[in-house]
C-alpha cells in the first residue's frame, strides 16, 4: 500500500481507502462487511470512510460493530463522517443542515454509532445556503478544540466557498477545512483538475476523492445493457443516466475495450488513472464483495506499469 499526506497536514492515508456508500447497512450484510473491513486492513487500508445519512445511519453502526469485533488499533486507522442531509428518513428541521445544532449533534450521533471517541475527519456533505458560513466554521473548529474532531472539511463546495472558509478562519483564529472530498474519475475531471487547482498550493488542500469507477461504468458492465443485480437495475437515477447520455456511455466502452488490450481490469485500471493525480490524497473505493475489493487494489500495480503514452491514449479515448 501506499500512503499520502492529506494535503498538507500530518495525516497520512492508504492510498485507496473503505468507502460505505450504497453497501454497509444496505446493499451487503454484516458478515460481508467484516470480510470488506478485514481485507481492506490486511492489505494496508487505514482509511474507513461514512456518512450519517448512509442508509440512515445503519452503515457507521455496522461499520463501527465490524472494526470493534475486529480489535482494529484506534491508532491504526482514520474514520470518517459526514454532516448536512441528516440520518432520519425524512428528517425535522433541526435534525439536518449545517447549523451549529446539528453539526453538534451530528457528530456525536457519528461517535455513538461508529464507538469511536473522536473522528479523524469530519466533512460538511454539501453547502448549507440557509447558515452563515460563520457559524458553521465555528461549529466545526469546537469540536477539533473539543478533540472530537480532527480535522474537518467539506464536500463538492464550489472553490469560491473553500476559500471564503478557509479566510473566515484566518480572521477569526479558528481551524480551517482541511480537505475536499469531490467526485473524481475520468469522466468527471473539471473540479479536481481544474476548480480546485489554485487550492492546493495556496489552502494546502487535500482530497479523498469519491466514484472512480463513475457509479460503475467504467467497469463495463453496462456496455451491453443493465445486467441483473447490478447497481443500475437497483437505482432508478443510475438508470436514467445510462439511458439518457449516450455519449457517456460510448465514452465509457471506448475505455473499456482499451484497458482490455491493456491487459488490464478496467475497473482497477480507472481507479489507477485517478491514483496519477498527485493531488489525490485517498480514492475511495465502494466495493460490495472481498473480490471485488481485491481486483480493486491491482489498481496500485496498474499506476506503476502503465506509461505515459498509454495514458494519454485513455484520456484522449474518454475525452467529452
Amino acid at each position: 500500500m501506499e500512503y499520502r499526506r492529506l494535503g498538507t497536514s500530518g495525516l497520512a492515508l492508504s492510498a485507496l481507502s473503505l468507502g460505505a456508500w450504497t453497501t454497509f447497512g444496505a446493499g451487503i450484510g454484516r458478515g460481508e462487511a467484516r470480510s470488506l473491513v478485514a481485507a481492506a486492513w490486511d492489505h494496508g487500508i487505514n482509511f474507513f470512510d461514512n456518512a450519517e445519512n448512509y442508509a440512515h445511519g445503519e452503515a457507521e453502526r455496522v461499520m463501527g460493530d465490524v472494526i470493534h469485533d475486529l480489535r482494529l488499533p484506534r491508532d491504526g486507522f482514520a474514520v470518517s463522517s459526514k454532516v448536512m442531509f441528516g440520518s432520519a428518513p425524512d428528517p425535522l428541521p433541526l435534525q439536518r443542515g449545517l447549523s451549529r445544532k446539528h453539526v453538534h449533534d451530528a457528530c456525536h450521533a457519528a461517535l455513538e454509532r461508529l464507538r469511536v471517541d473522536y473522528l479523524d475527519l469530519f466533512f460538511c456533505h454539501r453547502p448549507d445556503p440557509d447558515v452563515p458560513l460563520h457559524e458553521t466554521v465555528a461549529a466545526m473548529d469546537a469540536l477539533v478544540r473539543q478533540g472530537k474532531v480532527m480535522y474537518w472539511g467539506t464536500s463538492e463546495w464550489p472553490a469560491a466557498l473553500v476559500r471564503e472558509a478557509h479566510a473566515v478562519a484566518r480572521a477569526n483564529h479558528l481551524q480551517p477545512p482541511t480537505m475536499e472530498q469531490p467526485q473524481y474519475n475520468l469522466l468527471n475531471r473539471r473540479r479536481v483538475e481544474l476548480e480546485y487547482a489554485p487550492l492546493y498550493a495556496e489552502l494546502g488542500l487535500g482530497t479523498t476523492v469519491w466514484s472512480p469507477l463513475a457509479s460503475g461504468l467504467l467497469t463495463g458492465k453496462y456496455g451491453a445493457g443493465i445486467p441483473e443485480g447490478s447497481r443500475a437495475a437497483r437505482e432508478q437515477w443510475l438508470r436514467e443516466r445510462l439511458s439518457g447520455d449516450a455519449a457517456l456511455t460510448a465514452r465509457a466502452g471506448r475505455f473499456a475495450a482499451l484497458a482490455g488490450e491493456m491487459g488490464a481490469r478496467p475497473g482497477a485500471l480507472a481507479i489507477a488513472w485517478c491514483l496519477r493525480n498527485p493531488h489525490v490524497s485517498s480514492v475511495i473505493l465502494g466495493a460490495s464483495r472481498v473480490g471485488q475489493l481485491l481486483e480493486n487494489l491491482e489498481a496500485l500495480e496498474l499506476a506503476a506499469r502503465i506509461d505515459e503514452p498509454a495514458w494519454r491514449r485513455i484520456e484522449a479515448a474518454t475525452a467529452g
